[in-house]
C-alpha cells in the first residue's frame, strides 16, 4: 500500500486541526472499532466494526470530529484519524488464503477503544 503524500493544514481547505494535541494511542496499541446503535451515517464500515486490530500510524492532519459535526453537535473536540490494521480472518473468520492478508482502514479517534 502507496502513502499518500503527507499534507499541511493549510493545504487542505476547511479543516480544523489537532496540532499539539496528544494522540490517544500509538503505533503498535491493539485496539477495537466500536459497534454503535443506531445504525446511521458513520463513517466506519459496518463489517469493521467490532472487530480488533493494531494502530499501525497516526495520520495528520487531525480534525474535529466530523460526525458530530455533520449533526451539528460538535463541540470542537480536535482528535485524531489512525491506520488500522486488521487481519482477513479477523473480518472473515472463514478466510483460508494467506495469514499475512490483512486490511488497511482509517479510523477517527471516537471509534476506537483499547483492549
Amino acid at each position: 500500500m502507496r502513502d499518500r503524500p503527507r499534507q499541511t493544514t493549510d493545504a487542505v481547505a476547511g479543516i480544523v486541526s489537532a496540532w499539539g494535541e496528544e494522540p490517544a494511542f500509538r503505533p503498535g496499541d491493539p485496539v477495537r472499532i466500536l459497534t454503535r446503535s443506531p445504525i446511521g451515517h458513520y463513517r466506519v464500515p459496518i463489517y469493521l466494526r467490532g472487530k480488533a486490530g493494531v494502530i499501525e500510524a497516526v495520520l495528520e492532519p487531525a480534525a474535529i470530529d466530523n460526525e458530530e459535526e455533520g449533526y451539528g453537535r460538535n463541540a470542537g473536540a480536535k482528535l485524531h484519524y489512525y491506520r488500522v490494521a486488521i487481519s482477513m480472518t479477523e473480518v472473515w473468520p472463514d478466510y483460508v488464503v494467506s495469514p499475512r492478508d490483512g486490511l488497511r482502514v482509517e479510523v477517527f479517534e471516537s471509534w476506537l477503544e483499547r483492549i
